[in-house]
């Protein structure tokens, strides 16, 4: 029985592996949830079904415990960073967002292995994440996922490049993104995601910050970190090794491979989701990405070789960008201008090395106030 402490419980990853450990009761528990202050009766009904003694929230303990009964609450803005400490077998780190980072930080710290959905864990604090070892953090995103299946069938000397592939989000076939709206940007062909994953997959910089995370979590240099387009997301990424042959990793478009591959440490969970339909054909689509309409990916590729504090600030000036387009502020092509004009204004001081978790912290809230200015500026 595998002990599992979800944080980000209420949004789609967190949903999905509580119905994945539903299915598997006597290879799963949930000792602990974490979530937000958006979703308080959905985290009490998930303590409930699960029997989950502690739950953590940004929201006042006052506003949960009557609700909560006999759960104890941990509550403010470090709960979800307490309960990461709890010890078990594996952490689930599904929180969207920069914030994800601390709790990370404290699971690795007491000595828990992390199952990583939070890629900004790696953009903003990489070099952080990977003093505690690379053994110690399974990759939940499917594109991570997949490496690292298919690194198992070679030694790492002999890869010679990973290919990441990218749906191409809804305007892979659209030429003109001056006038896109945001209902345009949240109608994702082919994933259910929340509304900045969502975005960062219209304009690919979702791709520009998994270039990032899988240079930290493979050990990989960025010349030798590819990605493609390819629309019917069934193929979630591939190995290609010195010998000539590609290894790729496919199953349908949807999360619970992943995460049940996660929870199980590399176990294979049995049925986690319906494996690809071979009695029927299939078509399946490879294309170049084009940077010149998808800047991001270039950005992102230059910030992570510069290292540093630059994917901190592409990665906290993203979160600002996207945040101001939902809310009908900026253009959506703005939002890479903005992200490359904050790296441009403190590319120049930013440190060689975050040396913990407040230097990150600074290096962020220093992007977001120049984030912030430059919105008005494109108002």
């Amino acid at each position: 029985m595998r002990e599992i402490v979800i944080l980000g419980s209420t949004g789609s990853i967190g949903v999905q592996a509580l119905e994945i450990i539903a299915a598997n009761p006597n290879k799963f528990r949930v000792v602990a949830l974490a979530a937000g202050s958006k979703n308080i009766p959905l985290l009490i009904e998930q303590a409930r079904k699960f029997s989950v003694p502690i739950i953590a929230t940004t929201a006042e303990r006052a506003e949960v415990q009557e609700l909560a009964g006999d759960i104890q609450v941990i509550d403010g803005p470090l709960a979800a960073s307490e309960v990461a400490t709890i010890p078990c077998d594996i952490v689930l780190n599904g929180i969207t967002g920069s914030i994800g980072l601390g709790p990370t930080l404290a699971a690795l710290g007491v000595g828990n292995k992390v199952a990583l959905a939070n890629k900004e864990s790696l953009v903003a604090g990489g070099d952080l994440v990977m003093a505690f070892g690379r053994d110690r953090i399974i990759p939940v995103d499917s594109e991570h996922s997949a490496l690292y299946q298919c690194f198992l069938a070679g030694k790492s000397s002999e890869v010679k490049k990973v290919i990441l592939t990218a749906s191409g989000g809804p305007f892979r076939d659209r030429e003109d993104l001056s006038d896109v709206t945001v209902a345009d940007a949240l109608a994702h062909p082919t994933w259910a995601m929340g509304p900045l994953v969502t975005i960062n997959s219209a304009t690919l910089m979702n791709k520009g910050l998994e270039i990032i995370e899988a240079h930290y979590l493979f050990d990989i240099p960025y010349a030798a970190i590819d990605a493609v387009i390819h629309p019917q997301s069934v193929v979630h990424s591939m190995v290609e090794f010195i010998d000539g042959s590609t290894l790729a990793q496919a199953s349908p478009p949807n999360m619970k491979g992943p995460i049940a591959y996660a929870l199980g440490n590399g176990e294979r969970v049995a049925r986690a989701t319906q494996p690809v339909d071979w009695s029927r054909s299939h078509r399946w689509d490879f294309a170049p990405i084009d940077t010149a309409r998808f800047p991001a990916i270039d950005l992102a590729r230059r910030c992570g070789e510069l290292g540093g504090g630059l994917p901190a600030i592409f990665n906290a000036a993203n979160e600002v960008a996207v945040e101001a387009f939902l809310n009908e502020q900026i253009a959506f092509t703005a939002i890479v201008d903005i992200v490359e004009l904050a790296v441009q204004k403190l590319g120049g001081s930013a440190p060689v090395i975050a040396r913990n978790l407040a230097d990150v912290s600074a290096i962020e809230d220093g992007a977001r106030r120049i984030a912030h200015e430059l919105v008005q500026e494109k108002k």
